[in-house]
């Protein structure tokens, strides 16, 4: 196996890993370790090219950065990633990826993400110990797509209460991108809410069965950014808001739980000119890593824990929202000044 580091001046340490004999090939990205070891699930997917999957690795460590200091945790941000079919992965890969975690020595700790399964974790804990996300053990927390599901829905209802006045959410439509594990957990929260459902995702089947259980609508893949709906929650892919995406949205708000939505930061200055309430992603997605932060800093009382930061991004939530009508900018904008105090302080 070859392991390299890439200089990249925007982050810490950049790890090229690569293993042609078993078809492994990857990267490993910490942003900042200020706050504490940097914390970012670990992913894999059929990227097109290296440099897209070295750009996703860049975009969702830095991205793990804020969201990490946003929730209030004692961790830096990272993010890994593997190139490849998820459905076909090896244990050989896994197993190998481990093991150039473990170069890192800790200051690099991994957990589920797109791709991945908490037994996936489990293997990865035979070669690592900077592992969370296992599904059993002392301090396991297991699949974090519930908890994640569960900050976005809270997210969600402080959206409405800014965006119509009240966090209700029965009668109002919502158009959910995205049938992943996150996504499904948070149709079944949005739909005992009361809301009614616009649906899309790339698996035919999926989305028809999900539609059925919750008597939902279905988009195509192409076209739910367009649906007309009071709120847009991309659970998929990152920079789905962008240029051309923004002018075709009918709703009020956004607030979902992928990560990286905005393909740049003047997409967030695109949506508040066209009046659409945008939920910083990596305020409200935040759910998923607090669960795993209760494994890496060995929480007794994990789900006081949770609770107690959950609610916290709430009032975090609020408070950027608040400050962002006050200032007649983007949410975004007042969400990234906010950490980038909190990191400042830390580095004087």
């Amino acid at each position: 196996m070859q392991i390299s580091r890439l200089p990249i001046e925007s982050h810490e340490t950049v790890l090229r890993v690569q293993d042609t004999e078993i078809g492994l090939a990857g990267f490993i990205a910490v942003h900042s370790t200020k706050l504490g070891p940097a914390a970012g699930g670990l992913r894999m997917r059929p990227y097109a090219s290296e440099d897209a999957a070295l750009t996703d690795a860049l975009r969702l460590s830095e991205g793990m950065t804020y969201k990490n200091a946003a929730a209030g945790l004692p961790l830096g941000g990272g993010k890994a990633v593997i190139m490849g079919d998820s459905r076909k992965k090896t244990t050989a890969q896994l197993l190998a990826f481990a093991n150039a975690i473990s170069t890192l020595e800790g200051s690099y700790w991994t957990a589920e993400d797109m791709g991945m399964t908490p037994q996936d974790m489990e293997l990865l804990a035979r070669e690592t110990k900077f592992v969370a996300g296992l599904p059993s053990g002392p301090h396991a927390s297991g699949d974090p797509s519930p908890i994640t599901a569960r900050g976005i829905f809270q997210s969600i209802k402080v959206t409405a209460q800014h965006r119509f006045g009240s966090p209700n959410l029965t009668g109002r439509t919502i158009a959910v991108q995205g049938l992943g594990h996150v996504g499904t957990y948070l149709c079944a929260l949005l739909h005992e809410a009361g809301a009614t459902l616009i649906l899309a995702d790339i698996d035919p089947k999926r989305v028809a069965d999900i539609a059925h259980k919750y008597h939902a609508e279905i988009a195509d893949p192409d076209s739910i950014l367009s649906a007309k709906a009071d709120i847009f929650a991309p659970c998929a892919i990152g920079a789905v808001l962008n240029a051309q995406t923004i002018p075709d949205l009918q709703v009020s708000a956004v607030c979902g739980g992928a990560n990286n939505q905005l393909a740049t930061t003047k997409d967030a200055d695109r949506l508040h000119a066209r009046g659409i309430l945008y939920a910083p992603d990596f305020v409200a997605n935040a759910g998923g890593i607090i669960n795993v932060a209760t494994e890496v800093l060995r929480i007794d009382d994990r789900d006081t824990y949770v609770s107690d930061k959950l609610a916290a991004v709430e009032t975090t939530l609020g408070r950027i929202f608040d400050r962002a009508k006050t200032m007649e900018c983007s949410p975004a904008r007042v969400a990234v000044s906010i950490v980038d105090e909190m990191l400042a302080d830390r580095a004087a």
